[in-house]
């Protein structure tokens, strides 16, 4: 398998404020390219564009290429399930959904110790295995979010586990909050290889600031930020390969471009990604990956990510703060402001980054709403 999967969950949309509305069009253009190019891994799952990525799947790619050519992975979305027959009913619901007779791969999704006693209580781990004998399933695994003491105890009860899926950025290697290079080396402790989410970071490392992006050029001219995100991933020896949540054509062929060839980091490219990874780290607040999960269920329905992304841009740039501010107030108008944020608390609850969202909250008021 080639070092680079097509994440499906930030695909062109048809309306930018439906995520339902994928252009469906312009994704078979994205997957063809991809699959011309030689790749194959699609990543997909239940909620991606509000339940709307499985079928978007099936229509451009499962419909339209031999099943050999292609591998599909999508997930249990473990935050559904309150008894056991809930997961034979999704998962027969995913593979109508996508169109097929099994899963390549398939994961318990977005682990964390809340989600782990879950999906205990109704032996979801047996149910993924259940599924593999049964010739449903080819490989199983979950995707994490959480501390590494509560991933090293999942991979000591459960060896049945192929596979782990770990959010890894050069930004996030070191970080205390989300502990990559930790959780990296208790899956190759145990053998188990890691398939990469997040690798740009919600995409805010293929924007990087001005000194950073200038350190990249001096390198190499031609490679984009992006690119020494993903390449950065996909030189640690126990990755599978990497995932990138690509938008439109042009993401496909930057990204499919340097991959096809791919080449680890060599001594000089990680020597300035040390560097790079101290400068961006001076200049990002909030160090959000714009996922979404903190926004189901919000009472106020506060357009969080969107904000933050805003926030960070008038930090990194302070030029754009005018334009931010215009953004700001468009968001504003379809949903509830940072000011109106009740401090409930839920959003922090479901943050993957463990960001204090409601400190932050009061950032963006202050910045915006002055």
């Amino acid at each position: 398998m080639r070092k680079l999967g097509f994440g499906l969950m930030r695909l062109p949309l048809v309306n930018p404020d439906d995520q339902t509305s994928i252009d469906i069009e312009k994704f078979k253009e994205m997957a063809d390219l991809f699959i011309e190019r030689g790749f194959t891994y699609f990543d997909t799952a239940y909620p991606y564009h509000g339940g709307k990525s499985e079928e978007a799947l099936r229509e451009a790619v499962v419909k339209r290429y031999p099943r050999e050519s292609f591998t599909v992975t999508s997930k249990m979305p473990v935050w559904a399930i309150k008894e056991e027959a809930d997961m034979e009913r999704i998962f027969n619901e995913q593979l109508e959904k996508c169109g097929l007779d099994y899963f390549d791969y398939y994961w318990l999704h977005a682990l964390n110790r809340e989600r782990v006693a879950a999906i205990d209580s109704v032996d979801g781990w047996g149910f993924v295995v259940s599924k593999r004998d049964e010739g449903k399933i080819r490989h199983i695994g979950f995707s994490f979010h959480d501390e590494s003491k509560l991933l090293a105890e999942i991979l000591d009860k459960h060896p049945e586990m192929e596979y782990v899926q770990l959010q890894i950025n050069y930004l996030d290697w070191d970080s205390p909050a989300i502990e990559s290079k930790v959780c990296y080396e208790l899956c190759e402790k145990h053998g188990k290889p890691v398939i990469v989410m997040e690798p740009v970071k919600g995409g805010s490392l293929a924007h990087v600031p001005e000194a950073v992006g200038r350190l990249f050029k001096e390198y190499n001219p031609e490679a984009s930020p992006a690119s020494w995100a993903i390449r950065y991933c996909a030189s640690l020896p126990n990755v599978l390969t990497v995932l990138s949540g690509m938008s439109n054509i042009e993401q496909i062929d930057d990204n499919t471009a340097y991959m096809q060839d791919f080449q680890p980091f060599n001594d000089e490219e990680q020597a300035i990604i040390a560097q790079v990874t101290q400068t961006i780290r001076d200049a990002i607040a909030i160090p959000c990956t714009a996922c979404q999960y903190c926004c189901d269920g919000c009472p106020q329905q506060i357009a969080i990510p969107a904000y933050f992304n805003l926030y960070n841009t008038t930090q990194q740039f302070p030029g754009l703060k005018s334009n931010s501010k215009l953004y700001y107030d468009l968001l504003a108008k379809s949903h509830g402001r940072a000011s109106e944020c009740l401090e409930c608390g839920q959003c922090e609850a479901q943050c993957p980054q463990h960001i204090d969202i409601i400190d932050n909250l009061k950032l963006v008021a202050e910045t915006f709403e002055q």
